[in-house]
């Protein structure tokens, strides 16, 4: 589908009306409260969609009474559009609208794709029809058609597919408790892709360890960089059969084998982040969505993650959100969002770079961004 250029949406959350042009490296800023969670929130019912369990992002989220803007009294239904474009510079607009229903739940109003090229005497829509509760992308004869409307699309690829890989995922690593599942054993066939919670770490990395070494050793120097006690992973299948591994490691000094529950929250973030943003450039998703990725982070290991993002943007699309004055000092003013509340509502805007120019003369973004010149200052 290729890459997400603007997003549009009406009724979601605090956001009663967001009309915003996404670059290749995005980073939102805001005090508590403002609304950067609930963009990504966005973006993470959009990967539910797209894996066919709407309804249950719906029922596990609070119903349709949290997800529409001040509840369906005010707000009847959601409104979307994503706008892509492809390597030839071809438009794809996905457009959805979710409705209120019975028993506090949201189906489809509308589904449609819109596709125009430069060679193409009109744009084509491609109806999926409404009333449905969960996506016919991917499940409709119009598929087909939709492919075929163009000879250079990859046919191999379904609809849903080319979707998913243009809006991304959006990754969470802030669970490290001892019950995280990062921590626990996985199957070691669940290995293709980072897990939203890196739930499968270990897998993952088995894989590139035996299948693109240079990546995987790229990742533990890096690790080594932030936590020098660090050797290695020790990564070996067990069970009966094989199909269980876990995050196993080995301590600078020491002949002792240790074990995922032996690795710091911090640490264990670091080594989520680093595995995520180093993994192979074909492999990366379209787009990558992390919310504040600096918690539990030292000043130097959030200096080594903020430019490890950098270097992703050159690949793919970042967004994220912070609340570190810290962090977002690595970036410039043209990755920024500013995020504010507004009357009950979430504004997102970019800040005035003739206005910012005079500032940074003399201070960092961040420094800047406390003293509330841009606004959104934290709190």
């Amino acid at each position: 589908m290729g890459q997400l250029k603007r997003i549009q949406i009406k009724g979601f959350r605090s956001i009663k009306e967001l009309d915003l042009e996404l670059r290749s490296l995005n980073v939102l800023i805001g005090a508590n409260g403002s609304g950067k969670s609930n963009l990504i929130s966005f973006f993470k019912m959009l990967n539910e969609m797209m894996a066919g369990r709407l309804q249950q992002y719906i029922a596990t989220s609070g119903r349709s009474h949290s997800i529409l803007y001040f509840g369906p009294k005010i707000t009847r239904q959601l409104e979307a559009r994503l706008e892509f474009e492809d390597d030839r510079h071809a438009n794809n607009d996905y457009v959805f609208t979710l409705s209120y229903a019975a028993v506090d739940t949201l189906i489809f109003a509308e589904e449609a794709l819109e596709r125009s090229r430069k060679d193409w005497a009109s744009p084509r829509k491609f109806d999926f029809g409404s009333g449905h509760a969960e996506s016919s992308i991917g499940s409709s004869d119009l598929e087909r058609q939709i492919l075929d409307s163009d000879e250079k699309v990859t046919g191999h690829k379904t609809l849903r597919r080319m979707i998913q890989d243009s809006i991304g995922r959006v990754y969470h690593f802030h669970d490290t408790t001892p019950t995280a599942r990062v921590r626990q054993y996985s199957y070691v066939g669940d290995n293709k892709s980072l897990l939203f919670d890196a739930a499968n770490l270990a897998a993952f990395l088995y894989r590139l360890k035996n299948e693109r070494p240079i990546v995987y050793s790229r990742i533990v120097e890096t690790i080594r960089l932030i936590a020098p006690f660090f050797v290695d992973f020790d990564l070996e299948p067990t069970g009966p059969n094989k199909t269980d591994i876990m995050l196993n490691w080995r301590h600078v000094g020491s002949d002792l084998l240790f074990g995922p529950h032996q690795i710091s929250d911090g640490t264990l973030r670091a080594m989520c982040l680093v595995s995520l943003l180093l993994q192979p450039e074909d492999e990366l998703p379209g787009l990558i969505i992390v919310d504040e990725p600096e918690l539990g982070l030292h000043p130097y290991a959030l200096n080594l993650i903020a430019s490890l993002f950098q270097s992703a943007a050159m690949h793919c699309q970042v967004l994220i959100s912070t609340q570190s004055s810290a962090f977002l000092d690595n970036f410039e003013p043209q990755d920024i969002i500013v995020v504010e509340r507004d009357g009950g509502q979430s504004i997102f805007r970019r800040p005035d770079s003739v206005t910012l120019e005079a500032w940074l003369d003399e201070y960092s973004l961040g420094e800047v961004w406390e003293k509330n010149v841009i606004g959104g200052g934290p709190h």
